[in-house]
């Protein structure tokens, strides 16, 4: 093959060795518009787990490597007067221009031609290439040239960081957050060499400008940089290297490859540097194509199977970092709220990705002190005395809302069943609730239970809206309570312009055919364009609606509910008020938030009222329609300070199903940073929801500081026992009921 790379970064050279060591006899020219030394930037960062690969895929270019490291296992954070030091993290480091030396010197070695100071600004040259590869880096020319293939998006963050090298040896990677009169500053430092370390400097773009810096020279902005963490220095200077304030770029491509064009690296997107995986991905990058191109007979086929096998992992990459990214953004967010070790544990695990166990098997003694401290805290919110040593899992701990205490962290989300008629409970849902209660979550929810037959989402809803409601509701309550110590908590709703539909499995938010009832909301928009119109509410119908509410409040102490929860969420009748999608109001119950949540406040307040003053109330809200324009995390931040004036006592954080037009970001826990959010800039407990799917998840939420609650909904449909057998596999005894007791000490065996 003919082959040619623009760009002589670790994408196109790497790609180059590995073809050439493939088959010596690909012609491969690698051109690059800089000299053999020119870099951005000081020190690279490699896994343990990085190197593995490459080193599998050419161990000459990995042992090079291994011999110009600097290797660490730890991880400190200067915090407020503190250094938190957590270990067992294996990374290296190593200077950029010493991996482009290496780079070049094995290419070279295997007969890659090597093309330095020259600038590619038209293909036509290279019309004899089987293969181009798009290799120029983050403002890369070629992709811009076919914008109108690869489609490409850029997203620049809007904190500024300055890249600096440093004459100050560290041994371990190195997080400092720092205030000074202009706000807070964040670095991020690791050394690369004998005798230098890379030494990023951080902070908001308010911060900056506050600081006198958006005019500042290079030398000045060093100068700064060098008085700022003069402690931290400790008489070491910084070094620069076209060292200028910037946003860093977010980019995705729409397509990877145009013909016989290929983006690779930074060209084709970018990770933020505070997860250290540029360099990473660009040679992670160069062994997929290699791969692929050996498996497919045509140039075509390998750049399909290449985009088609690697878009995934990246994508998976790009959304770990844009958490991580965020984390730093809002940094303030949590500097002097957090206590050292939590915030620690909370910049740990920021991406999600690093989770309570795995740092249990890297630095058992940090998790330890952290869930020590942890236990105190529980012990102390919930006036419940919990053992310090051992202390237990984080997630059996206990957490008190009002006089209510839940005994664990895990809730069983409401999940509707569609088993009712007319709003009826029976024995599905005994045995659904009552094997969940048994099954060791510490609150168990019923599904969304409705206050009117009208206000149900399909004939097969339950509900709460007549006295034999109650009754069979308190067979199930006291079920519950009498076979396990969790608590139940209903949650009660108004379908609005969701309702009047088919059951889930005939066809979710379809019409029925025949039996519709009447629909209300905020503004007479239907879901779906053959969707009912609803008839949109005036003050008599708020008035029904608040009464029904109120009522159903007073049926759930019947029934022997401990805790209510109010449906804000997922575009049923409250939330249709909230959005400014779903609400068109020109009264007094329109435009702004404070307008849009006048009623579903004056419905709080009603069965707050009417609800004994010892229970508490949550309300579930969606924190995002996932629509531009749409409620969005501003909102629920100012939904839940009214709800916290307004006596709630938790905010169930939920996301979208406002409206079909909703492109929600799904992944691990996405829905986990809007409970962080409101929890911490609202001031009120919170619970998450969205992928939580085991232990290690809810453990990590909870002694970052990202909820208080962590709600599990298909993990405990697959497994009504999930709890219990969570608590199984971290060694807690979690006490089994007296008719299970010859359980105890089983071992299951499924092999």
């Amino acid at each position: 093959m003919n082959i040619v790379s623009i760009g002589g970064g670790p994408a196109g050279l790497f790609f180059a060795i590995l073809m050439k060591r493939a088959d010596p006899s690909h012609r491969i020219r690698v051109i690059e518009r800089n000299q053999p030394n020119d870099t951005f930037g000081w020190g690279v960062v490699f896994s343990d787990e990085t190197l593995g690969n490459i080193a599998e895929a050419d161990p000459p270019t990995t042992e090079a490597i291994m011999r110009a490291f600097a290797h660490w296992d730890d991880i400190d954070i200067h915090y407020r007067g503190e250094v938190l030091t957590s270990t067992g993290h294996g990374f290296s480091g190593m200077s950029r221009v010493k991996l482009l030396s290496i780079l070049q010197a094995r290419a070279a070695a295997l007969g890659v031609e090597l093309e330095f100071e020259r600038e590619v600004t038209d293909l036509a040259d290279f019309g004899d290439a089987d293969l181009i590869l798009a290799a120029d880096g983050v403002n890369s020319r070629l992709r811009e040239t076919y914008a109108a293939w690869f489609r490409p998006e850029l997203d620049f963050r809007p904190n500024k960081f300055i890249w600096l090298g440093s004459t100050l040896k560290l041994s371990a990677f190195t997080f400092i957050f720092k205030e000074d009169a202009h706000g807070l500053w964040r670095v991020h430092a690791y050394q690369f060499d004998e005798q230098h370390s890379t030494f990023i400097v951080e902070t908001t773009d308010a911060t900056w400008r506050k600081a006198g810096l958006e005019q500042a020279s290079e030398d000045d902005s060093v100068a700064f940089c060098e008085r700022l963490f003069a402690d931290e220095l400790a008489g070491h200077r910084l070094l620069k290297n076209r060292a200028l304030w910037r946003n860093f770029p977010i980019v995705r491509c729409g397509h990877w490859s145009h013909e016989n064009i290929v983006l690779m690296g930074d060209a084709a997107h970018t990770a933020h540097f505070s997860i250290g995986s540029g360099t990473k991905l660009a040679m992670e990058d160069s062994i997929g194509l290699a791969e692929a191109l050996g498996r497919h007979r045509t140039v075509p086929d390998a750049l399909a199977a290449y985009e088609a096998e690697r878009r995934p992992q990246v994508e998976s990459t790009q959304r770990a970092a844009q958490t991580s990214l965020q984390w730093f953004e809002e940094t303030e967010r949590y500097n002097g709220t957090l206590e050292p070790i939590q915030f620690a544990m909370s910049l740990l695990t920021r991406s999600l990705r690093i989770t309570h166990e795995n740092l249990k098997r890297r630095d058992p003694g940090f998790v330890a002190r952290v869930d020590r401290w942890f236990a105190a805290q529980a012990a102390n919110q919930s006036g419940v005395n919990v053992a310090a040593e051992p202390p237990p899992p984080p997630m059996f701990t206990p957490f008190r809302l009002r006089d209510l205490v839940v005994p664990n962290r895990v809730v069983v989300s409401p999940m509707c069943q569609y088993s009712a008629e007319d709003g009826m409970p029976n024995d599905w849902h005994l045995v659904h609730l009552g094997s969940r209660a048994i099954g060791g979550a510490g609150l168990i929810m019923t599904e969304m239970t409705d206050i009117a037959r009208a206000a149900r989402i399909t004939p097969g809803c339950a509900g709460l809206y007549k006295p034999e409601h109650a009754e069979a509701w308190r067979r199930i309550t006291d079920f519950v309570h009498a076979s396990s110590p969790a608590k139940i908590g209903v949650q009660l709703a108004h379908a609005g312009r969701k309702g009047s539909t088919k059951l889930l499995w005939d066809g979710i938010d379809e019409p029925l055919e025949t039996g519709n009832w009447p629909i209300i909301a905020a503004s007479s928009l239907p879901y779906l364009p053959h969707s009912q119109v609803p008839k949109a509410m005036d003050r008599t119908d708020m008035d029904q609606v608040r009464d029904d509410f109120v009522r159903a409040a007073q049926y759930a102490e019947t029934a022997g509910f401990d805790l209510i929860e109010l449906h804000f969420a997922h575009g049923y009748l409250l939330a249709s008020f909230l959005s400014p999608l779903t609400n068109r109001r020109a009264d007094d119950y329109g435009g702004t938030l404070n307008n849009r949540a006048r009623f579903p406040l004056e419905v709080f307040d009603a069965v707050r009222a009417a609800w004994p003053d010892g229970k508490p109330i949550s309300v579930r809200i969606s924190a995002t329609d996932w629509v531009p324009g749409g409620f969005d995390g501003a909102d629920a931040v100012g939904l839940a300070k009214l709800l916290k004036a307004h006596g709630c006592d938790i905010v169930d954080v939920s996301t979208g199903q406002t409206t079909v037009e909703a492109k929600p970001a799904y992944g691990r826990l996405y829905q986990t940073p809007y409970a962080d959010r409101v929890r911490h800039e609202a001031a009120i407990p919170t619970m998450t929801v969205g992928n939580i799917s085991s232990y290690a998840d809810v453990n990590s939420i909870l002694v970052a500081g990202r909820a208080d609650l962590c709600v599990l909904a298909r993990a405990h449909l697959y497994d009504p026992y999930w709890t219990r057998h969570a608590a199984t596999e971290q060694g807690y005894a979690l006490p089994w009921p007296n008719q299970y007791v010859s359980v105890a000490g089983y071992q299951p065996r499924f092999a």
